[in-house]
C-alpha cells in the first residue's frame, strides 16, 4: 500500500486551486492500482453555480472517463474533508475500493462523524477508510479561508 500521506499531498494540490477561486478549499484526487493519478477535483459550487460540484463528484467523474468504467473497485479517493452524504453515496455507487480523508466534518461527515454512509452494511459496497490523514494540515486550510470570509464581513 502506498503511502496514504502522498495521496493527501495529492489532493491538496487540488485544495489550494479552490482556495485560490475563493471557493470551500477542497480537493480530491484518484488514484488506480498503481498509485496513478486517473482523476482530480475542487471545489467548483460557487464558479459553476451547482451545488454538487463538489471536489469528490467532479475528481470520481474524471476518473470513470480516464478508466471508460462506472466503477472505481481498485481505486483510492483522496480528498482533504470528509464526504458529505451525496459524496458519500457516490463512492458507494462507483465501488470505490479505499477512501482517505483529512479533516473530520462535524456538521456533514457522512463517512464516521455526523453519519457512516461508506460503512453502512445494509448498502451493497463498503470501502476501506482512512480519516484523519494530515488532519491538522487539512484543518487548517479550511479555518484559514473561513477566517478570511469573516474578515472581509
Amino acid at each position: 500500500m502506498m503511502d496514504l500521506s502522498y495521496f493527501m499531498e495529492q489532493a491538496f494540490r487540488e485544495a489550494i486551486k479552490a482556495y485560490e477561486k475563493k471557493e470551500v478549499p477542497v480537493g480530491a484526487a484518484v488514484f488506480d492500482a498503481s498509485g496513478h493519478i486517473v482523476g482530480r477535483g475542487h471545489n467548483q459550487v460557487e464558479e459553476l453555480t451547482d451545488a454538487t460540484a463538489h471536489a469528490e463528484m467532479i475528481a470520481l467523474t474524471s476518473a470513470m472517463a480516464t478508466l471508460g468504467s462506472k466503477y472505481l473497485n481498485d481505486c483510492t479517493l483522496a480528498v482533504t474533508l470528509e464526504p458529505c452524504p451525496m459524496c458519500a453515496g457516490a463512492i458507494v455507487n462507483t465501488k470505490l475500493g479505499r477512501l482517505v480523508f483529512g479533516a473530520y466534518d462535524p456538521k456533514m461527515g457522512a463517512c464516521g462523524t455526523v453519519m457512516n454512509v461508506v460503512s453502512s452494511h445494509g448498502l451493497n459496497h463498503q470501502p476501506e477508510v482512512y480519516g484523519g490523514i494530515l488532519e491538522h494540515k487539512a484543518q487548517s486550510l479550511l479555518q484559514e479561508f473561513f477566517r478570511g470570509l469573516r474578515d472581509q464581513e
